[in-house]
């Protein structure tokens, strides 16, 4: 698997981690969009793969492998050499080129206002959805009297 080759930082990895999480048929269309005006792109690799899930041992502090999870993982490139990166969880190959699609635009572009907007609403979405499981969550937990 490769390793992120992007611009790096904190920030891009935000990035990706929205688009990786992004509502799969939102993002496919969103990219779909952004290929219109991108010029002639390469792709560099298109393939599904497992990786190890790394996990902390909070007791003894030490990392171990929890096991693999399959993901589906998409670099592609443009004439003047930015490049563009995505990685999915699940056999979803079609998401990962979107994700490396909308992320090679920003290489090449920056983040232009539909591209903000996107996030925007996909950051937000995200964040409903995780509060409402940790509602879930937080439902399930048992108080216990201890002597």
């Amino acid at each position: 698997m490769f390793n992120e080759t992007g611009s790096g930082g904190p920030d891009h990895r935000a990035v990706l981690d929205t688009l990786a999480r992004a509502r799969p048929e939102r993002l496919k269309a969103f990219a779909e969009t952004l290929l219109e005006g991108m010029g002639e792109i390469s792709v560099v690799a298109n393939r599904t793969g497992l990786v190890m899930v790394p996990m902390r041992d909070t007791v003894e502090n030490v990392d171990f492998h929890l096991g693999e999870v399959l993901v589906s993982e998409a670099q592609i490139a443009d004439a003047a050499g930015h490049v563009g990166y995505g990685m999915v969880t699940g056999r979803d190959l079609e998401r990962a080129m979107a994700m490396a699609v909308v992320d090679l635009r920003m290489a090449a572009l920056g983040e232009e206002p539909a591209t903000a907007q996107f996030l925007s609403e996909e950051r937000a979405h995200l964040a409903a959805a995780d509060d409402a499981r940790m509602r879930q969550v937080e439902a399930t937990r048992v108080e216990m009297e201890t002597f």
